[in-house]
């Protein structure tokens, strides 16, 4: 039987907190990527927001051209330096158009893009007395199922933060595409956070038998924003595997071939879906890779 993690992958999450200064947050990331590259990890992934601060106001300010910004080049450079694969978190876009997303690249050990998701379901939430963000007041929501292979491991899907409350996403990347994992940098705050941060990831991971990264920016109690931090690997049992706190940090964690599939052996809803009973979401679903 074919497995879906060919080959055991170290893996690294960033956890930085970005500031405004641009320049700052990316020299910040570059020494952070050379040391977890450094200590042997293969695929590495940053927070959501990492080059800029996390609000509606900013997201125009720090808007940059993709695949001709400053941030693209950078990461391009910066996993070609490194010979690993970088999962580049997400940055505010502006397309031709003038339309702006929250958008996220991954590039090759080569420095190539290899994909592109821009955030399917935009922030807007407004829990009374504690916190109000609208993602949509300046975001266009982005409008694919992101999936890509990062030879020779297998593949892995990849979402934005907010994404994650919604199943689908990784239902379809792990039915339809075979994912071994989902990948989701992701700037939950201290409301949300401690609420449902790691029961999504989990949830996600149980659902589908596939391991769950988080990648969140680390908690700055000074900034606008105050993101949650507890970044975390989650294997497809549902168990969490590795996990910060709410301080800058990376964390380390090896995925191991042949976990997933002795887990679906164990517990096959793979093969006892029941779709005489209800649909199945896949049949429809548009996937991409760029």
């Amino acid at each position: 039987m074919t497995q879906l993690l060919a080959q055991k992958l170290k893996v690294a999450l960033i956890q930085l907190a970005a500031t405004a200064d641009k320049a700052r947050n990316l020299a910040r990331v570059k020494e952070h990527v050379l040391k977890a590259a450094s200590n042997g990890a293969q695929l590495i992934v940053l927070p959501e927001c990492f080059n800029s601060p996390y609000s509606v106001a900013a997201f125009p300010e720090y808007a940059e051209n993709i695949p001709l910004g400053e941030t693209t080049t950078f990461l391009s450079k910066l996993a070609l330096d490194t010979k690993t694969y970088l999962i580049g978190g997400s940055i505010p876009e502006r397309d031709s158009q003038g339309r702006l997303f929250n958008t996220s690249l991954s590039f090759s050990p080569m420095g190539d893009i290899i994909a592109k998701h821009r955030k399917v379901h935009l922030f807007d939430i407004d829990i009374a007395g504690k916190i109000r963000f609208k993602e949509s007041e300046v975001l266009t929501g982005g409008n694919k199922v992101t999936v890509f292979d990062v030879p020779p491991f297998g593949k892995v899907g990849l979402a934005i933060c907010y994404d994650i409350r919604f199943p689908e996403l990784a239902m379809i990347a792990a039915r339809k595409e075979n994912v071994f994992a989902m990948i989701y940098p992701g700037a939950f705050n201290t409301t949300t956070g401690p609420l449902h941060w790691d029961l999504l990831a989990r949830a996600r991971a149980v659902d589908n038998q596939i391991y769950v990264l988080l990648c969140s920016p680390a908690r700055d109690m000074t900034a606008g924003y105050h993101a949650y931090g507890y970044s975390a690997v989650v294997d497809p049992n549902a168990s969490i595997l590795a996990q910060a706190n709410e301080d800058e940090a990376i964390v380390y964690s090896e995925l191991i071939p042949g976990t997933i599939e002795s887990v679906r052996a164990g517990i096959p809803v793979t093969t006892q879906r029941r779709f005489d009973v209800y649909p199945d979401i896949c049949n429809s679903a548009e996937t991409s890779d760029i």
